[in-house]
């Protein structure tokens, strides 16, 4: 009898384990699907946005701070919902400074503007491979600010991304003395990339330093982050003119509305997407995740807008991805 006993519950342990299993598939399926075709989809509408020319004149779309003004509004309704629907009363509660909020949301707006701005000089295949980088400014803030050390696969892994960026940045020597004094090794599109690399880099110095005093719950971040950079760009707009001029842009060209809505919900969407990854399944998964979206955007940026790759800037393309691959699973190491 006791025997009995004893095969039904392995019975049913084995039974709950299978079930929790599929659903935990069905839950990875779920985050994957969602943070590929959102991200993919934003990626398409952001260069359509951006570079895109708009009716007979070939006017360009040139209003970065309304399009991540428009973006964080989102992105802030989105945090808020999270919030009020799936938080506890104890975890709706934030103790956190709201200084440290306007900060990083400084750094965070830094990034967003510079990588949105540098869509007017380079291609979106080329935003992305950069802006996939971010490994290399948090290594290099982390030994010189915080004094790390990282393991050794850590600096073989950026060193594969840095090899790969520079081969798909590099411009060919021009073939004539007018081109060689027009032309630069880096132009103002990639130097934009690495001023939005460089804040987000400090950007992800903030949040750790708040994650570690203030244990402060992701949503709240993006929420906070977001309402601060609301304030932030709504004074910008104003200030500089923008608002007026877009304007007059949206009466020559309603549809662009359309288009910056649809990407900002995506971004809003793809973002909870990241965070329910990071919550049930850890970083290391999410990463991987993000690192084969950014792939397949790239192969749709090139198929789609007709954005040609040379076999050097392949090889760029490869050596990136090969390194952002290993350092997701080689380069996790614990850090001493």
């Amino acid at each position: 009898m006791l025997s009995l006993d004893l095969e039904a519950g392995r019975s049913d342990r084995s039974s709950k384990m299978t079930a929790t299993y599929k659903t935990n598939q069905l839950q990875f399926f779920l985050c994957f699907s969602g943070i590929f075709v959102s991200y993919f989809v934003y990626g398409l509408i952001q260069e359509k946005i951006t570079r895109v020319p708009y009716g007979e004149q070939k006017e360009k779309f040139v209003f970065a701070l309304i399009l991540v003004f428009m973006q964080c509004i989102i992105n802030a309704i989105f945090a808020k919902a999270a919030i009020y629907l799936t938080y506890k009363t104890a975890e709706k509660k934030d103790s956190t400074p709201t200084l440290w909020y306007g900060a990083c949301a400084f750094t965070y707006l830094g990034a967003m503007l510079a990588s949105n701005k540098a869509l007017q000089w380079v291609n979106y295949p080329t935003q992305v491979l950069g802006k996939s980088c971010k490994p290399i400014p948090v290594m290099i803030l982390g030994v010189l600010l915080a004094r790390k050390r990282y393991p050794l696969a850590k600096y073989l892994c950026v060193f594969l991304i840095v090899a790969g960026v520079a081969l798909f940045m590099y411009k060919d020597k021009p073939n004539t003395v007018v081109e060689n004094a027009n032309s630069t090794l880096l132009g103002l599109g990639e130097i934009l990339l690495l001023l939005s690399l460089t804040f987000d880099g400090l950007t992800g110095a903030i949040q750790d330093r708040m994650r570690a005093e203030y244990h402060v719950q992701s949503h709240h971040m993006m929420f906070n982050m977001n309402l601060w950079s609301i304030g932030i760009l709504g004074f910008s707009i104003v200030t500089t003119g923008e608002l007026f001029q877009f304007i007059s842009f949206c009466e020559r060209y309603p549809h662009v509305l359309y288009y910056m809505l649809a990407f900002s919900l995506t971004s809003a969407i793809g973002q909870n997407f990241i965070f329910m990854t990071v919550a049930n399944f850890g970083p290391l998964s999410c990463s991987i995740v993000t690192t084969t979206r950014k792939f397949f955007t790239i192969l749709g940026s090139v198929l789609l807008f007709g954005n040609l790759l040379t076999t050097r800037q392949w090889v760029g393309v490869v050596s990136v991805f090969v390194g952002l691959g290993a350092d997701s699973i080689y380069g996790k190491t614990k850090k001493h």
